[in-house]
Order: C-alpha cells, then sequence, then structure tokens
C-alpha cells in the first residue's frame, strides 16, 4: 500500500518523534507530502524543517509556523484550512485542543499518547466528528498492541477456539548497557516515564476488565537468551481490555527494563510516595541521575497462550530487537522510528480510507498495518 496522491500533512511539534516523522515522510512516502510543522518555539519548528532538508533525499515542501499553547493564529487557521491531517507528536496534556483543532476544521488527526484522561475526552469530543480520529497510534500503545491482536486472531482461527488463557505485550525503550544503582538512560521522555510508573494500569483478570497499580507484579524474562524485568505500567494496554473482556483470561500490557532498574525506582517511590505531586517528584530524581543515552535499542515481545481444540496447552511468541537505523542522510534512534512508523501507518490507512469519528487500535485491520509501507523497513515482518 503506497500512497497514491499528494497530501498536506501537519506535524504538532519539533521534538524526536516528529522530527523522525517528518523524515519518514520525506524519505519513504510514494508520493512526496507537504509538511507543515508547528511548534510554540517558532524557532525550533525552523530548525527541524532545515535538518529534514539536510537529511532527505527526496525533494519535499517543507514550512515552519508558530503553533501557541492557547490561542489560534491567522498562519494557523491559513494551513488548518488546506491541509488533510494532523500528526499530533506535542506533550499528551496538549492532545485534547489539538483534537478540537482537527475537529473544527475537519481533518483527520492522529497521535501517540498513553494518557488515559486525555484520551477519553477525545473519544468524547470525536464520536460525531467529520474526520477520523486515531489514538495512541505509536509503539506502547499502537504497534504492539496491533501485534497482539494479530497474535490473538492467528491463534483462534488456527486451532478453532474463542477464547485464550493469556494475552501479553511487552516493550522496553532501553539503552545497550546498563549502570549501578539506577540500570538505566532516558532513550524518550522522562514525563512519560514517571507518568507510566504510577497511573494505574488497566488488565484482564478471570475474563474481566480491571485496574491494577502500576509495578506490582514484577517477574523476570529471558528474551532472545538475554535478561529482563517485566512490571504493569500505565497506558500501553489501550483499548485492548474493552475489546477482549470475555475472550482472554489474563491480559496486561508490561514494560521491560534492565534487571535492578524496579527496585531502584522502588526505593525513590519510598521517598516521594505516591500523592499528586509523585511524578514531578519522581522526575526530578531520574533527571538528576540518570543520563539520557543516544545508542539506544528497541525490545518487544508479544505472546497468546491456551488450550487448542483438543486440549492441548498451545503458546505463540514474536520477540524483535530493532536497533538505530540510517534515514536518508540522518541516523535516527531506535525509539523515534518504531514510534513514528506507527504514527505514519495510522495516518495513512485514515487518509486513504477516509474514515470517520474514532478508531481504536482494536479497530485497524492488524494484517495490513502490520504489511504497512511505514512498518515494514522499521519492524520487519510479522
Amino acid at each position: 500500500m503506497t500512497m497514491k496522491k499528494h497530501y498536506n500533512i501537519i506535524i504538532a511539534g519539533a521534538g524526536g518523534i516528529a522530527e523522525a516523522a517528518a523524515l519518514l515522510l520525506a524519505e519513504w512516502s510514494g508520493i512526496t507530502p507537504s509538511i507543515y510543522i508547528g511548534n510554540r518555539t517558532l524557532v525550533k519548528a525552523q530548525e527541524l524543517v532545515t535538518w529534514v532538508k539536510e537529511g532527505t533525499t527526496k525533494n519535499c515542501e517543507l514550512e515552519a509556523f508558530h503553533l501557541p499553547e492557547e490561542k489560534v493564529t491567522e498562519g494557523m487557521i491559513a494551513i488548518l484550512k488546506k491541509s488533510e491531517i494532523i500528526l499530533d507528536c506535542l506533550p499528551g496534556s496538549q492532545a485534547p485542543r489539538i483534537a478540537r483543532l482537527a475537529k473544527d476544521y475537519g481533518l483527520h488527526y492522529v497521535n501517540l499518547t498513553e494518557y488515559v484522561a486525555e484520551t477519553e475526552q477525545i473519544i468524547d469530543l470525536a464520536s460525531n466528528a467529520n474526520s477520523g480520529f486515531v489514538l495512541q497510534s505509536g509503539l506502547a500503545p499502537g504497534y504492539i498492541n496491533i501485534l497482539a491482536m494479530d497474535l490473538f486472531y492467528d491463534f483462534c482461527k488456527d486451532f478453532e477456539v474463542e477464547k485464550v488463557d493469556k494475552l501479553e505485550f511487552k516493550v522496553g525503550a532501553l539503552t545497550k548497557n546498563a549502570v549501578s544503582p539506577h540500570y538505566y538512560g532516558f532513550t524518550w521522555s522522562p514525563v512519560g516515564v514517571a507518568t507510566e510508573y504510577l497511573n494505574k494500569a488497566l488488565v484482564l483478570r478471570d475474563y474481566k476488565k480491571t485496574s491494577l497499580p502500576s509495578l506490582s507484579e514484577r517477574k523476570k524474562i529471558i528474551i532472545d537468551g538475554l535478561p529482563y524485568e517485566e512490571d504493569l505500567t500505565s497506558g500501553g494496554a489501550a483499548d485492548l481490555p474493552d475489546t477482549l473482556g470475555g475472550k482472554v483470561g489474563s491480559l496486561n500490557y508490561k514494560t521491560l527494563r534492565h534487571p535492578g532498574h524496579y527496585a531502584w525506582v522502588e526505593t525513590q517511590l519510598e521517598k516521594t510516595g505516591k500523592g499528586p505531586e509523585a511524578v514531578k517528584d519522581l522526575q526530578k530524581i531520574m533527571q538528576k541521575v540518570i543520563p539520557s543515552i543516544e545508542d539506544d535499542q528497541i525490545i518487544l515481545y508479544a505472546a497468546v497462550e491456551g488450550k487448542d481444540e483438543t486440549g492441548i496447552l498451545q503458546r505463540r511468541e514474536i520477540s524483535k530487537r530493532i536497533l538505530p537505523l540510517q534515514v536518508g542522510r540522518h541516523k535516527l534512534r531506535a525509539i523515534q522510528t518504531t514510534t513514528a512508523a506507527g504514527l505514519l501507518q495510522c495516518a495513512q490507512i485514515i487518509l486513504e480510507s477516509n474514515k470517520k469519528g474514532v478508531i481504536l487500535q482494536s479497530m485497524i485491520d492488524p494484517k495490513n498495518f502490520l504489511a504497512g509501507d511505514f512498518i515494514t523497513p522499521v519492524y520487519g515482518e510479522k
């Protein structure tokens, strides 16, 4: 599936994922779109435009514009009126506002955030929209949920069953090395890390949706021969607990970490507590002692387990390790390509199908998505 026409695409934000999305659009689109990059700091948006132009091998129209946090400018209105879609790469707290702009101007909208409350706001907002709103479309939530759904569907079809015992999916944005005492390095947003450690996680237990405290089910796991630790974190399950209730006995999303990291986090939470300021407090502590590291890797794992039609217990697993990737003249981190690829694949699907209203991960055809133009160069074949 290759984009068959020219589109005007707005990217809201100018951080690492916006950077990757713009470069991948320029390099990998069948017909190169016009890209409008908006940011609250115009200079940063302009710098991103220059960076993409230096990095792409294709002819691509790129333009920066000022996207303030509150008001709507005349320049914004002109770009909104001539565009087809907004790719929201801003912090999750801004998502309802950007979604409202998309609805008001009849644009499709795709976002990344794992924030649950903001996602619920957009679901209400977009329920009667004349354009499509694809939510939580990055890596986790995003790609990993669609991969898990595909595993579930194939298992049920192949073994002629309607229910399974377990559906597990896990992702770790990790450094290649880890040192004491924290055994971690930031490869993405420190705010996102602190948030997912403290907000509740949605799961299925005994076929029913419930919520559990994050970091309450730590276990060891070996993936491709290497040891990791896994634990519940918020947001990564997307809408699968709603979709698969009654069909999956135990379903959960967990974040993978190097051994030793979660014990260190627990020690910090003993100092901060888990009150209203806990996310900010934990973030401050982590940023003081944990470095940001460019050379990253993404580890992901998904598995489905259940009895076949004869009563024999079966398990199917998929694991992947994704490393930084050369795109055009730039090298992108693994967290950038894996997150941006899901965003762009969802954008391509909604632009070409022209569906309206809310589209959650369980509503996306997994075969179509997993074989997509932006997915396979990053993740490979399923």
